[in-house]
């Protein structure tokens, strides 16, 4: 069968789709159209086991996914993942406490016995298994399973295209958790990604003076009337007692690393598959305090998007069905590009 390369031919990242699927009578048989990362490719298949029903999970229809770069990095051999990709949602429960409704969830699927789980840190649990990132199939699919305790129920107030803006919204939420009582003062955010726009707008609502940073802040003038200021690049000499690299290129860092006062802290958001080398003496002559930032509370991030706090809608490039799942990799991988969706239906 042909396979249409995916990130140009050098990376063998394929896309093939298979045949269609045949009806069973049984539904836990039906197979689902998924989007599957193996070792000889990406591939959207028809044939894909439908994910069974087991005591403490729930079955879990995608409605809306989004693509963010974390993805793009997984098919480039980042993490060296293997099954369904995906792990930003918005679906419908389809048993469990929360049968019907509109659910988005944590993507850590901890133990919770283990001391790091009982000290509250589940998200960094040793044999933890990550939604569409680490040992466990993802949501670009029909249907996927996930822990019951990592559901939360969606406001109504909040539509399938805002609600899956969650998890990344959370990821921006957790440098609230982690820097605590700090200052509310200037703050520099660098990268106009998708993530970054949200880092930005979330540390502009709770009180920073935030500049933005990036290499297409001239599409980006409504980002002015959530508070922040936009930049093509950082001020000779400027100095932030706050500083978040979100610019998912290992350049990045070094640039954050200048911009940092002295005792300011750094916050680490880039996940990527490359290696850059770096001098971090600067981090020791500046006693600069560095934070890494993950995963994050999914409740304040509801309850942002709920107030309207944070705006996500022109931070929708566009809309593609599962069925096209292909160009809409193909699109996300593009530079400048902002939030792919991938709605089933």
């Amino acid at each position: 069968m042909p396979c249409k390369p995916l990130f140009g031919r050098r990376r063998g990242v394929c896309l093939v789709v298979s045949s269609p699927r045949k009806r069973h009578r049984d539904r836990s048989l039906v197979p689902v159209n998924a989007f599957v990362l193996d070792s000889t490719g990406a591939h959207l298949r028809a044939d894909w086991p439908a994910p069974a029903s087991k005591p403490g999970w729930t079955r879990v229809r995608t409605r809306t996914a989004g693509i963010c770069n974390t993805d793009l990095e997984l098919l480039r051999g980042y993490m060296q993942f293997r099954g369904v990709l995906g792990h930003e949602f918005v679906g419908t429960a389809l048993d469990g406490p929360l049968e019907g409704r509109r659910v988005v969830g944590g993507i850590n699927f901890a133990c919770g016995k283990c001391v790091v789980c009982r000290n509250g840190l589940s998200r960094h649990c040793p044999t933890r298994s990550v939604l569409g990132i680490l040992d466990a199939d993802g949501v670009f699919a029909e249907e996927f399973v996930i822990p019951e305790g990592n559901l939360l129920p969606v406001p109504d107030e909040v539509d399938d295209r805002a609600a899956v803006f969650t998890e990344p919204l959370a990821a921006a939420c957790e440098i609230l958790e982690q820097i605590g009582a700090f200052p509310r003062e200037t703050a520099l955010v660098l990268g106009d990604g998708k993530l970054g726009l949200l880092v930005a707008q979330t540390l502009a609502s709770d009180g920073f003076e935030v500049t933005l940073v990036g290499h297409h802040v001239e599409r980006l003038g409504w980002m002015e009337s959530r508070g922040v200021k936009l930049a093509s690049s950082i001020r000779e000499g400027a100095k932030y007692p706050l500083t978040v690299e979100a610019t998912g290129s290992g350049a990045g860092l070094e640039s954050a690393m200048r911009a940092t006062a002295a005792r300011g802290t750094l916050v680490l958001k880039s996940t990527i598959a490359t290696r850059h080398e770096i001098d971090l003496a600067p981090l020791v002559i500046d006693e600069i305090r560095v934070i890494g930032s993950r995963c994050g509370p999914f409740e304040p991030a509801l309850a942002r998007l709920e107030s309207g706090a944070i705006s996500t809608e022109r931070m929708i490039d566009s809309v593609y069905a599962l069925a096209s799942i292909g160009r809409a990799i193909e699109r996300a991988g593009r530079p400048g590009v902002m939030k792919v969706l991938v709605e089933n239906r």
